[in-house]
């Protein structure tokens, strides 16, 4: 398998200054190629530590790729680090000048001295057309590795990969496919699911692999097929697939890109239904998770935001005495806001949630974390006790999350 390293350039990605996306978006762009990504790595601008890493790099990688330092100012280094570690001059590339020289005229622009110097590549560079810039990409092929210099601006980056780098790099390696399938889930733990699937993650075959990917309430299973055929791979991907789906159906919410709320979307459009919501402690973030989605108009009516217990009384209809006696985080309140939404937004389904999200407001009957959530349906209403304990944003994410998958359950008769 063809391996590759990538390296960012600058202080300005050290310091946090700047985020760097370029290595995540080259990675995913090498493996739809079956070049797997061995190491990332960011260094600034210092000759020594450039050179060290350059180094390092040619002993793990059979593709290095560079993003950043090819700007006209003093701090930009990489062309003359990597003349000097490839041990030749940097002289004017006439293709390179020509392109330089027309990107100025065409914004009427005169061409200044250190912009014309940008042309001046190491003469054992090939050049690589940036049609986006001023900085030319530069492609090496040295001490049995490929080299590829880019100009570290996203959107320059992207073009030099997509219309020149992906093309060669296809025509020097002959590389395997790679296919990639991945399973959503919610509700579950990453060491429960493993439990639940361990038999048949045993019997995979030797070019087919399982990652697992868990993130904050939901857990990601990437299947990994290797070979020389893409149609023959997606069918044995399909053919497990099928094995461990029934081991996990209840937790399974979609595949690949597919999120939580928009496939609860669809599932109420596909029954002609309505949603509104009553939100308390999440404060807004349960009816986001719906409406960030196209479409969703549809569906989502609207939602009441009673953070104060006023506003349960008056727009929700939850009585004074519920609160005073149970108070806003209990089952009969969360009862009442999802059946009032329901009624006043006059929806097939209403979520509501209520609770402690933190950091203070805890008690030792209702500690930080303590949420109730509710889905008020055509025939009466669910209720769910979370236990939470998170951070704040935690604690409101997770109990939108609850919520949502509430809904998807029942819409697909999976409640137990």
């Amino acid at each position: 398998m063809v391996k590759a390293e990538i390296i960012t350039i600058g202080d300005e990605i050290l310091y946090g200054q700047i985020l760097d996306t370029n290595t995540q978006w080259i990675s995913l762009e090498l493996d739809k190629l079956g070049i797997k990504t061995v190491r990332k790595s960011s260094v600034g601008d210092q000759k020594s530590e450039i050179l060290q890493i350059l180094t390092e790099a040619a002993q793990r990688a059979d593709v290095v790729f560079i993003t950043g330092g090819l700007g006209p100012t003093k701090d930009d280094l990489t062309k003359k680090i990597l003349a000097e570690y490839f041990g030749c001059e940097l002289a004017m590339h006439s293709e390179a000048l020509q392109d330089v020289t027309e990107f100025f005229a065409k914004r009427g622009r005169e061409l200044s001295a250190i912009n014309r110097d940008q042309a001046l590549l190491p003469t054992k560079a090939e050049f690589v057309r940036n049609s986006q810039g001023t900085a030319p990409g530069m492609w090496f092929n040295e001490k049995g590795v490929i080299w590829v210099s880019m100009p570290g601006v996203p959107y320059e980056m992207k073009n030099i990969m997509e219309q020149e780098v992906l093309p060669r790099l296809v025509k020097h390696f002959h590389m395997p496919v790679i296919y990639h399938k991945v399973i959503k889930t919610v509700g579950i733990g990453e060491s429960y699911l493993s439990e639940l699937i361990e038999s048949w993650e045993l019997q995979l075959p030797e070019h087919i692999k399982l990652a697992y990917l868990p993130s904050m309430g939901i857990v990601k299973l990437r299947l990994t097929a290797v070979g020389d055929d893409l149609s023959r791979l997606q069918e044995e991907v399909e053919v497990e697939l099928q094995k461990v789906n029934p081991l996990i159906q209840s937790y399974i919410f979609g595949y690949e890109k597919d999120e939580l709320a928009e496939v609860v979307g669809r599932l109420l459009i596909n029954q002609k239904a309505t949603l509104s919501v009553a939100e308390s402690c999440t404060g807004g973030h349960l009816a986001h998770q719906f409406t960030q989605n196209p479409g969703s108009s549809a569906y989502f009516v609207g939602g009441i935001l009673s953070y104060a217990n006023q506003v349960k009384i008056d727009q929700l209809g939850v009585s004074s005495e519920i609160l005073a006696s149970d108070g806003a985080v209990s089952e009969a309140c969360i009862q009442a806001m999802a059946q009032g939404v329901q009624k006043r937004l006059g929806t097939t389904y209403a979520l509501a949630t209520s609770g402690i999200a933190g950091p203070d407001g805890g008690t030792e009957e209702k500690p930080v974390g303590t949420v109730w959530v509710a889905l008020a349906h055509p025939t009466g209403v669910i209720t769910r006790k979370l236990t939470l304990g998170g951070t704040r944003m935690q604690n409101i994410y997770l109990s939108s999350l609850a919520c949502v998958n509430l809904l998807r359950k029942y819409l697909l008769n999976d409640l137990s």
